[in-house]
């Protein structure tokens, strides 16, 4: 499944940076809290869990039943990532013990350094550095991973949209080299499916939940203060009223525009707006469109067997994501020359 694959790609990056090494490699270390497989099983729970729709929530009087088994889900997972956490703090505090002017190598390095600091106003806690820690890994790794499968997937149901990505892919970068991070800005066509796919699969179908800080109306309906509300970019992103042809994957229709993901543009706000938008919207974004492009330029991609575009299923699952509700198979062959491939 391709999606498998995007998945490490996605999470070796951030873990990377994050944590200062892979997690979804074994390295034959005994004394590692999770193996690879129960690390990506505990992502899965923690996305799942983190969509759905708890009747606790709406229902106060009922929660302490958990009729759904959400609560008892949740309390399992949350001893697991306190387990690997307080590990991963363990190994960083050890590496950094009796280091004069130690060099921060990692996110989670740079954490430790700010609890440590005494001129801070609000201080930063053990806690704080482990929930911060969970959010960027969890953030980052979802997210990049649906986006593509979805992109590549509404690519393969137009021929003609991914021969012209593939064309200013070869024009721009040429055949000799793999697309860099600073290449981006010269593929705008690149950036302009990237969009479009975010307005049809946002990466988040719920914004957030905020609250009403007064009464207001909203389009003739009341809604008294401390109201939950809860934005819904899906709808957002297909209004009639917005876009035109909305349901149609059209990527052309961002050429020459000057609406951004960057929280300004509330007809496009698949990470959010205001001080509650997503806090590693550019880190995101950056492997959004490098890991796509090198898709597109590195490899052909063909359905499997006898597989027509018409019969490519676009159903989704709602949740935290929208993934695909089947995950997509694709066949794919180099299109680059082999030295390119060598590691």
């Amino acid at each position: 499944m391709l999606k498998d694959y995007l998945s490490d790609v996605s999470l070796n990056v951030i873990s990377r940076m994050v944590l200062g090494k892979k997690y979804t490699e074994g390295d034959g270390d005994q004394n590692e809290v999770v193996t690879p497989q129960e690390f990506k099983e505990m992502l899965d729970e923690l996305f799942l869990l983190n969509g759905v729709l708890d009747i606790g929530d709406s229902i106060p009087w009922l929660g302490f039943l958990d009729l759904q088994g959400y609560i008892k889900r949740m309390k399992v997972l949350a001893k697991k990532f306190d387990r690997f956490l307080e590990h991963v703090l363990d190994e960083h505090n050890e590496r950094r013990r009796g280091v004069e002017n130690y060099q921060a190598k990692d996110m989670v390095d740079v954490l430790l350094e700010l609890a440590d600091d005494p001129t801070l106003d609000v201080k930063l806690e053990r806690h704080g550095v482990k929930a911060f820690t969970q959010d960027l890994i969890a953030g980052g790794t979802e997210s990049s991973a649906v986006t593509v499968e979805w992109a590549i997937s509404e690519l393969l149901k137009k021929p003609k949209i991914f021969q012209k990505a593939t064309e200013e892919l070869d024009r721009v970068i040429g055949k000799e080299r793999w697309v860099k991070e600073s290449d981006i800005i010269n593929l705008p066509y690149i950036d302009a499916i990237v969009k479009e796919t975010m307005r049809l699969h946002p990466v988040a179908p719920m914004l957030v939940p905020r609250m009403t800080r007064e009464d207001c109306n909203v389009a003739g309906y009341d809604i008294p203060k401390n109201t939950r509300a809860l934005v819904s970019v899906w709808t957002i992103g297909r209004d009639p009223d917005l876009w035109e042809k909305p349901e149609e994957f059209f990527p052309e229709r961002f050429l020459g525009k000057s609406i951004d993901v960057k929280g300004h543009d509330f007809e496009l706000l698949p990470f959010g707006a205001g001080r509650r938008m997503c806090p590693g919207y550019s880190l995101g974004l950056k492997v959004i469109q490098a890991s796509l492009a090198n898709l597109l330029h590195g490899f052909t991609w063909k359905l499997p067997g006898n597989m027509r575009v018409e019969d490519l299923n676009m159903e989704e699952i709602f949740g935290l994501s929208t993934p695909r509700k089947y995950p997509l198979e694709a066949v794919i062959e180099p299109r680059l020359p082999a030295h390119l491939y060598e590691m």
